[in-house]
Formats: structure tokens, sequence, C-alpha cells
């Protein structure tokens, strides 16, 4: 018969208290190898209503321990983009989008990776989650790769040929993201895995290579660059012999795959010529963009401080587009018909701060940023030169470096966009939190945890 405690309550099972707290945001990652309904309009999913209730979960959790949950130097980091969205969120058209608004910036900028910082325990719990992004994007990718070759993916270039996964084709960039993702978190995996570690790097390296070829296919402009000025700084961070080696293999990989065997080489040619193309012949989508871009520094320089408010940049885009502007975007494939999306976003994530939240939430946001990069970078040198836990300062780093430099060609919309509130939580685990110790073995009893961000990493 179960011993029952002073207080009446009977004691958690011993498994069950071994079980790590990162276990909802692993729901939460893996909600989205879910196919969504066709014809969505690519907002608010299942991922993001689970995501809701990990920091409902982390905010009891925290209740039950009575413990201060992070040091001041969290709370200013993640808290400052608390006062340019307040302002911005006052200035906006109406109250229901201002707190729309307000809600989804809260939930990917502040509150879920809040969450995962405080969730995730040691290093074991953070390769947990990235193992966990390479495998949502060795799925979504096997899904993608099937669809380029049985004509079932989204239409470009009017084939239905495009990757794009279980997220179709109102949001082809979603496929992309995830499996860059994975390929970041591979990557970092294989690089900074220790010595002894040899089946970690072999299967880390064997996902980087195959998560190529779905990048690939995915035809996203925007997702091969930042991937590979990521994977670049990644190699570069891991040391320049590391890099060279790395480097010639994935150069012959990718001669053997495109040149080799004609994976849609020619498609892929054009795509890659027309980045090189965007100030002498761009395409439509490529004006339309620079377009987008003009009228949002328009708006800002009407409103250089407070912008003009949240979800204001569809109304005032009219005011400030040029008449190069097309009306939208044609979708169609992956089982869904032909559909005109309109043009909501500059797809540009620092324009769309700057035009509604002006130079107050840019500065609060993107500063932000910047410092979590830097603490990264910081701690990433120290355990290089300890020789312990450089995956995990691969991986965070590589994901704050290829997040911030897709904010240049792309901004959150879509069911995708909650991966990168988790990526958050993870860069400000490894910038913020203490990670000297690792989750405690099974029997043992768990350290007591310090604030996050009060100790370097040990």
């Amino acid at each position: 018969m179960t011993q029952v405690t002073q207080t009446g309550a009977a004691p958690l099972p011993s498994r069950l208290r071994e079980l790590p707290p990162v276990l909802p945001v692993l729901a939460v990652i893996a909600l989205l190898a879910l196919p969504l309904g066709p014809g969505g309009e690519g907002g608010a999913g299942p991922a993001d209503a689970v995501s809701a209730l990990v920091v409902l979960y982390c905010a009891l959790r925290l209740v039950r321990e009575r413990r201060r949950p992070l040091s001041r130097v969290a709370v200013a980091l993640l808290g400052l983009p608390v006062i340019g969205l307040a302002v911005a969120a006052t200035g906006a058209s109406s109250p229901g989008a201002g707190l729309g608004g307000l809600g989804r910036y809260l939930q990917i900028f502040v509150l879920v990776p809040a969450a995962v910082l405080l969730l995730v325990r040691g290093r074991t719990d953070f390769r947990l989650l990235a193992w966990a992004f390479v495998g949502l994007a060795g799925w979504q990718g096997a899904i993608g790769v099937h669809q380029f070759l049985t004509g079932t993916g989204a239409s470009y270039q009017g084939e239905e040929i495009r990757a794009v996964g279980t997220f179709g084709a109102q949001d082809v960039m979603g496929m992309a993201t995830v499996v860059s993702f994975g390929l970041v978190c591979a990557v970092g995996l294989a690089l900074g895995a220790e010595r002894t570690a040899v089946r970690q790097r072999v299967l880390a390296a064997v996902c980087a290579l195959a998560l190529l070829v779905p990048l690939a296919l995915s035809f996203s402009r925007g997702a091969w660059i930042a991937t590979v000025v990521t994977i670049v700084v990644q190699l570069l961070l891991a040391g320049l012999s590391r890099a060279l080696k790395v480097g010639a293999v994935v150069a012959a990989l990718g001669v053997i795959l495109v040149g080799g065997f004609g994976v849609g080489s020619a498609m892929l040619q054009e795509r890659v010529d027309s980045i090189t193309q965007v100030t002498d012949a761009p395409d439509q989508s490529v004006t339309d963009r620079y377009t987008m871009w003009a009228a949002a520094v328009g708006m800002w320089r009407e409103h250089p401080l407070t912008g003009v408010g949240l979800k204001g940049f569809p109304e005032h885009r009219d005011a400030h587009a040029s008449l190069a502007l097309s009306a939208g975007s044609d979708t169609e494939g992956a089982g869904t018909g032909f559909v005109r999306q309109p043009l909501l976003s500059p797809h540009n994530m620092y324009l769309l701060i700057l035009a509604e939240q002006g130079l107050i939430g840019l500065l609060a946001l993107a500063g932000g940023w910047l410092a979590l990069l830097v603490c990264g970078l910081r701690r990433l040198l120290r355990v290089r030169r300890a020789g312990r836990g450089l995956d995990c300062a691969l991986v965070a780093c590589g994901l704050l470096v290829w997040q911030l430099t897709d904010f240049a060609y792309a901004d959150i919309g879509g069911p995708s966009t909650v991966l990168t509130a988790v990526c958050f939580g993870l860069v400000a685990w490894w910038a913020l939190a203490s990670h000297g110790t690792e989750a405690a073995p099974a029997g043992r009893a768990a350290p007591v945890p310090e604030p996050a961000g009060k100790a370097a990493a040990r």
C-alpha cells in the first residue's frame, strides 16, 4: 500500500519524478510533424496552443518550488521587448489588433523563451531538444523529397515540385525553416561532440548531410543564405582546421548530388543565379519585397519613435507602396487549389518592427537579441577552452545566427513560428543560465537549480 505523507498527499512515483521537465516542449515540437488542414491561412495551430500550456506548466512549477526563477540580467533581456510592445499596442488601429499583436509577440519573444529557459535543467535536456529539432527536420524533409519526386508539392514554375512538407502551399517557408533548424542543430552536435562521443558525431554528421537535399528542394533563397552563413560561422567557431576539412567534404558531396546525379540541377542553378540578379533583373517576388521594404521605411519616417501600431502594416501599406507592388502572391499545389495570398508584411522582421513599433520597439527587441548573441559567444569561447559542452554552444549560437540572418528576408507568421520561440529559449538558456551541472542520474536527487543567469558555466 502506498505510503502517505503527513500532508495526506501520496508522493509521486520515482520514475515520474525523474522525467525531464522539457517534455511539454518536446510536445510542441512533435505537434509540428502533424499535417495541417488544407486551405488554412497559416495562423496559429495546435503547437501554439500547447506552447501556452508550457508557459502555464512552468509557472506552476515555479510556484511549487518557491524559488526566484530569473536573475536580473535575464529579466532585463527577456523583459526588454515588453516596453516597445506596450507602446505599440496602444497605438494600434483597434483594441483587438493591439491585443492580438501583443499576445503574439509576447508568446514568441518573451513567455515561451522564458519557459524553455527555466525548464531546461542541463546539457542533457538541451541535447534532447536539439535532437528533437533534427528528428522533426528529418520527417518534414522526407515528406518534402517525396513531394518533389512525385510532383505533389507546391507549385514552382508551373510544376508542383516545391518541397513544403506538411505545411502546405500557404506556408512555403515552413518546411525550409524546420529543415534549416534541424541542419544547424545537427552541424553543431557533430562539430562540438567530445572525442569519446563518436556515435553522436557520426549520426549528427549523417543527418546534416541528408538534410541538405530537402533544404535545396525547398527553393527558399532566404533559408539558403541564412544556412550558409550559419554553417560558416559554426565551422569557424569550432576551429579553422576542422572548418577546412568539413568544408571540403560538403563541397564534394554537393558536386556529387547536384552535378553527378542531376538532382534538380537546372532549376536549382536558376534559383541560385537569381540571388545575384536581385538588382539587375529581379523577378516579381523580389520587386514586391523591395516595394514593401520601401513602404515600411515610409511608415517609420512618419512615426519614427512608436511606429504605426501593432498589426498596422497592412492598413498603411497602400498609402506608402508604389504601383510596382502586385496584388498578391499565387499559391497552389500540395493538396490545395489556386489561392492568391495578399501581401500583408514586408518579409523583413527588422523593417516590420521599425514600421509598427518604431525605434523604441526595434532597439528593445534587436538590442536584446544582440545581447544574447554576445553572452552566448562569450560562453562558447569559455567552454571551447574547457573542452566540454561545445556542441550545445555551437547549436545555440548557430540557431541565433540563423534566425537573425533570416529575419532580413522573413518575419514571424505561420505554424512554424512557434519553433522560433523555442529557439530563443535554447539560446537564452545557453547565454543566461547556469549549465555547469547535468540532470541528476537515476536514483540520485537532482541538485537545487540556481537562478538563471546567476553563475557562469563551470
